[in-house]
């Protein structure tokens, strides 16, 4: 017993104090290593990283090597290559698991994608930017680019309550216009075609071609209709030809008005079809895909606000293109002096002891809590009040059978009771009749 009372006393006697910081460096370090912070922080040099992009793309892009890139452009270069740095780190930040587990892990996130794609399409335009033959193309990519990491601004919004929400509507309605634009396309390429081969005879130029089938088409949803190549009492015949061997030379055909009456009839068809019957299914699909989401709005911005705050919380406390020195710093106290992480530790995956008690605590509450709204809600709902009124018509359906019943009583107990009195009455008057 003596031995382990001194094995138990040892470990605590080894255990090292730590001294207590002070008030004001422990404030500090609280705030400066919130997840808040670091949010707050990233959001506003990610402005400045859109406008420095901005600037660069419109003002001072310069021609290729020697004469450019400009000195900004460098600043751009650096900037973007402290986001594949950060990229990297979310990857080899996701613990024990293999390489190919955490590439497919980190890719699983649609936001993740996002960044893979914006990089990729900035290393690929400043490639092309580096060579004269391909400078144009270059700029070309790298204004698609600005577009990418624009829109990776809506990330943003989702530690709003209300918008947070939208942003999830909003995925969800692009997965919709998908099913949309499958029944768009079947129908545009049937009535193209159709449209193509009634106006004219023959045209090989394979680009007219796919002008005339989906390119016009899908304008004419919009009312971009030409009259004069449809209607024949609007025709204007341009200098054309019916010779095959000029037309494939590049001479304009002549168009066909043989089935004039044709073209106009699948004209009022594809239009109806289109702007009545596909427009009205979209924004079918677009309110129920709404409604269902704005029903559990609450509970997908809560998931969205946990995931922004384990994000954030992960994360450097300096934003790039400062946020190097931060991954100078990890790499250093990690792989050079082994210290392990602790924010890994901040959110833990099994809780025991006095936590695992407070944790089911603050679930019962919250489970009570649910059920009691669950419970308003239904009672709250047509269906339920449709219930209570079948239920209140019931009973009172039964207490009229009741009253009912009890009113023959009374009346047989009032003819019983008036019977009575008369016997009596005539026994009264009459005696002798009760003798005989």
């Amino acid at each position: 017993m003596e031995e382990s009372k001194t094995l138990k006393k040892k470990p605590k006697e080894s255990e090292k104090i730590q001294p207590k910081r002070p008030f004001i460096v422990s404030r500090w370090r609280q705030f400066w290593y919130a997840p808040v912070t670091s949010f707050l922080g990233n959001v506003l040099m990610y402005f400045l990283f859109l406008c420095l992009f901005a600037y660069v793309l419109l003002v001072d892009f310069k021609p290729p090597p020697p004469n450019g890139p400009s000195s900004l452009e460098f600043v751009l270069y650096f900037w973007v290559f402290t986001l594949v740095c950060e990229e990297i780190r979310q990857t080899s930040y996701e613990g024990n698991l293999f390489f190919l587990q955490r590439m497919k892990k980190y890719i699983q996130d649609n936001w993740n994608k996002c960044d893979l794609t914006a990089i990729l399409l900035f290393l690929l335009a400043v490639m092309c930017r580096m060579f004269p033959w391909s400078f144009k193309l270059g700029r070309a990519v790298m204004s698609i680019d600005y577009m990418v990491f624009t829109l990776r601004l809506i990330h943003i919004f989702a530690i709003h309550k209300q918008l947070g929400p939208k942003i999830i509507i909003l995925g969800k309605m692009v997965k919709d216009l998908f099913f949309f634009l499958f029944f768009l396309g079947v129908w545009l390429a049937a009535y193209g075609v159709a449209h193509q081969a009634l106006l004219f005879t023959y045209d090989p130029r394979p680009n007219w071609i796919f002008r005339r089938v989906f390119y016009r088409p899908y304008l004419h949803i919009f009312g971009q209709i030409p009259i004069n190549e449809m209607d024949a009492d609007k025709l204007l015949q341009p200098v054309c030809t019916d010779n095959r061997t000029e037309i494939e030379a590049g001479a304009e055909p002549c168009l066909s008005i043989y089935a004039n009456w044709l073209v106009v009839i699948l004209l009022v068809i594809y239009l109806l079809f289109t702007n009545i019957v596909l427009v009205n299914l979209l924004i079918a699909m677009f309110s129920y895909t709404f409604s269902k989401v704005q029903e559990h709005s609450d509970i997908y911005w809560k998931f969205q606000r946990y995931n922004i705050i384990v994000e954030y919380h992960s994360r450097p406390c300096l934003a790039p293109p400062f946020i190097i020195f931060s991954h100078l710093h990890v790499l250093i106290k990690r792989h050079i002096c082994k210290i392990p992480s602790i924010k890994s530790q901040h959110f833990a995956l099994e809780v025991t002891g006095i936590t695992a008690s407070h944790l089911n605590a603050w679930e019962a509450v919250q489970k009570e809590d649910f059920l009691s709204a669950q419970n308003k809600q239904q009672k709250e709902s047509d269906t339920a009040r449709l219930q209570r009124t079948s239920v209140k018509v019931d009973s009172v359906l039964k207490q009229m059978t009741e009253i009912r019943n009890h009113d023959q009583r009374l009346r047989l107990l009032e003819t019983q009771v008036s019977n009575t009195y008369i016997y009596f009455y005539v026994l009264h008057k009459f005696p002798s009749f009760h003798k005989s």
